[in-house]
């Protein structure tokens, strides 16, 4: 075991993983971190704390997290580049281990003139990439970036790295997700996946490079809540592509919501099947409700407990 996690635990068994997401509030009220928790607990693995996302300012990853320790659901810190250099990234890594924090996600960030301080300055001292290969370093050689020791008590860690199948430009994706594997992340957790015949194609790459033995892939999902919502994933977000009978179904569902969690639900059954493919990452976002429907209705319950 490289942290024994229990997002760990359940990848290295075999069993068909769940992780969800956790949105921190835009103030410092805990009573949302610990109703969202409520929500989810029992329903996923390990949840995605994300860490100031769209580049707008909300209460830090590593506190949500540290909450999500205390109430007994396992967190996965979410760590974005943009904000921290090299000493605050280390800095924080260090911190979280010693919160009982034992996933992390390593992300370069959305842009900050995404957010609501377009103004401020980004760092990206480190990319991704970089930042996966400072995480191994500290946790499996006991070093530092710049080559120093860590003495005693390294941070014990499963690393995480993120994909996009579909991003611009497409034909690099897999070299891409190679040299995520190579820094050393132990899991991937991909983009939202609509078109599961063209996700079945680039999962074929993957094994034909034999990536899929080397890391485990966790699928995203995120459920539509409307036509809308539908229409501003495919114009919006790099990587998103909504199929066109996608579109119709929940342009012409009566209920759009009940819509998209079915075809969540029949996107997971579909997932299962796929050789490679180790579980599911749901993102439904400010929706947590969802969450133990899709569960249920996709029979993934009871979680394992390992």
């Amino acid at each position: 075991m490289k942290a024994g996690s229990n997002l760990e635990k359940i990848l290295k068994s075999r069993e068909f993983a769940v992780t969800a997401e956790l949105g921190p509030p835009k103030n410092a009220d805990r009573d949302v971190i610990e109703k969202k928790v409520k929500i989810l607990k029992g329903f996923a693995d390990a949840v995605n704390v994300t860490d100031n996302q769209t580049a707008i300012v909300r209460m830090s990853s590593m506190a949500a997290c540290s909450i999500l320790v205390q109430l007994g659901l396992e967190p996965i810190m979410q760590m974005v580049t943009r904000d921290r250099n090299r000493i605050a990234i280390q800095s924080d890594i260090l911190g979280a281990s010693a919160l009982g924090i034992k996933n992390l996600l390593c992300l370069t960030g959305d842009h900050q003139k995404s957010g609501n301080h377009p103004q401020s300055k980004n760092v990206y001292d480190l990319d991704s990439v970089q930042l996966v290969a400072a995480v191994k370093k500290m946790r499996d050689d006991k070093r530092f970036i710049n080559g120093e020791e860590i003495k005693e008590h390294e941070p014990r860690i499963f690393i995480g790295a993120a994909e996009s199948p579909f991003a611009d430009p497409t034909e690099i994706r897999t070299l891409r997700l190679a040299k995520k594997i190579r820094a050393g992340a132990d899991f991937i957790q991909t983009q939202a996946i609509y078109d599961l015949d063209r996700f079945e194609e680039w999962m074929k790459e993957v094994r034909e490079k034999g990536l899929d033995k080397e890391v485990h892939i966790l699928v995203g999902l995120i459920p539509l809540k409307s036509f809308g919502m539908a229409k501003y994933m495919n114009t919006h977000v790099a990587g998103v592509n909504v199929p066109e009978d996608l579109m119709k179904r929940i342009k012409e569902a009566e209920d759009p919501k009940r819509e998209g969690i079915k075809i969540c639900v029949e996107a997971i059954d579909r997932l299962k099947r796929i050789e490679g493919v180790h579980g599911v990452h749901i993102m439904a976002i400010e929706w947590e409700d969802a969450v133990p429907t899709i569960v249920e209705e996709a029979n993934l319950l009871p979680r394992p407990k390992i």
